[in-house]
């Protein structure tokens, strides 16, 4: 009974953080139920992976800059743009892959610390800082592409990138075997991670949950991995799109929980007077914020432009709004200094679950817009709500 009193209590006191793996599990078994499995197929997984990459890259950069209290409306043209630019040097520049990505990530970070200095330095406002600065790629898209329309890409190792999965080396049983090895390392990483993290907490005598409760958490996530492993060996593996997304978020996860730079970060959020008054270069942390996000809109520019096989006039619209999207629905505050990567990546994939199972369920497009704003009209509110009952 007292096992049950833990998992209860723990699930009340952080709603915030297991909400939206209840309500993604909750989407996807209804839907499963709904399309008679179809939603669960092992196609239909990998191609709903694929589409939230490029807004998983971008809702992980989107998290960072809410938690320090900003809004960057200018990564959808931005992203589209910088795709564009690629397009550009691949096709017409003969600039070979290996330097083009480079270029377009240091663009990007160019693009961001812009944005950076109007907030930081001048004292613009964000939102209007970014509301520029998406008219102004709106229109640099627009003056690229207007010759052509549409630029067509034919290189196969760029399109890989958004199209292509790694390789099998073998396959076993018709599974994809460095697929599985991906997933085995995965979980193996996970397992060391939580009771690495464990045994600080208890060489500080922070509380810890019991041994009965992080025994069933490991064993339950160490389940998912393995089962959303087996999907997608069981089709073409692990996408590149994935393999990206899955990168971005350990990387991103690790600096954030692990360096002092993530602690600034989020204690900038909590309070950027204090966190001034405490010695913490406050203008320097939102530099690092807003570059992290340029680069991360050239990433998603790239992964877009990569899947389309092509760099179009209208790449990029509402990209901002789904990332924004992603980031509360993944659990960001918008208060700030509340939110996590990790819960970034979830939201991606929430919102990319909703459009994927309403679309085999033939639902309009209208209904799709509506049922979609009210998700995160409810993320929002249970946001408030949260920090109502902690105030």
């Amino acid at each position: 009974m007292n096992f049950f009193n833990e998992a209860k209590s723990l699930i009340k006191v952080n709603i915030r953080d297991y909400g939206m793996y209840i309500a993604l599990f909750l989407i996807m078994l209804t839907f499963s139920i709904m399309t008679d499995g179809l939603f669960m197929s092992s196609r239909n997984i990998s191609n709903l992976l694929d589409s939230a990459g490029y807004i998983a890259v971008l809702a992980v950069g989107m998290t960072l800059v809410i938690v320090i209290r900003h809004i960057d409306l200018s990564v959808g043209f931005a992203a589209g743009f910088l795709g564009a630019i690629a397009a550009i040097l691949l096709t017409q520049a003969g600039v070979p892959v290996y330097l083009t990505i480079p270029i377009i990530l240091l663009l990007g970070i160019v693009v961001g610390l812009f944005s950076g200095v109007l907030v930081a330095q001048i004292g613009i406002p964000s939102f209007v800082a970014t509301l520029a600065g998406m008219l102004i790629f709106r229109g640099a898209l627009l003056q690229v592409t207007e010759k052509t329309g549409t630029i067509i890409i034919k290189d196969e190792s760029f399109n890989a990138i958004g199209n292509g999965f790694i390789p099998s080396i073998i396959q076993v049983n018709g599974l994809h075997l460095l697929s599985l090895l991906v997933g085995l390392v995965g979980i193996l990483l996970y397992i060391y991670n939580e009771i690495s993290t464990r045994r600080n907490k208890l060489k500080y005598n922070f509380e810890v949950v019991s041994k009965g409760i992080f025994t069933v958490k490991l064993v339950f996530v160490s389940a998912i991995i393995a089962y959303i492993t087996w999907i997608l060996a069981g089709y073409n593996g692990f996408s590149w799109t994935v393999v990206i997304m899955l990168l971005t978020v350990i990387i991103y996860h690790f600096l954030t929980t692990k360096t002092v730079l993530g602690r600034h970060i989020y204690a900038v959020g909590s309070n950027p007077e204090a966190a001034h008054l405490s010695g913490i270069n406050v203008k320097k942390v939102t530099y690092i914020v807003f570059g992290s996000m340029g680069m991360l809109t050239a990433l998603s520019g790239i992964l877009f432009t990569s899947r389309l096989q092509s760099a179009t006039t209208t790449a990029g619209t509402l990209f901002e709004l789904d990332a924004i999207a992603a980031a509360y629905v993944g659990g960001v505050s918008s208060a700030g200094g509340v939110g996590k990567v990790t819960g970034a990546i979830i939201g991606a994939i929430v919102m990319a679950s909703l459009s994927s199972g309403m679309n085999l369920l033939g639902v309009g497009i209208s209904y799709q817009y509506m049922i979609r704003g009210g998700v995160l009209a409810v993320a929002v509110i249970f946001d408030v709500m949260t920090r109502k009952q902690r105030g």
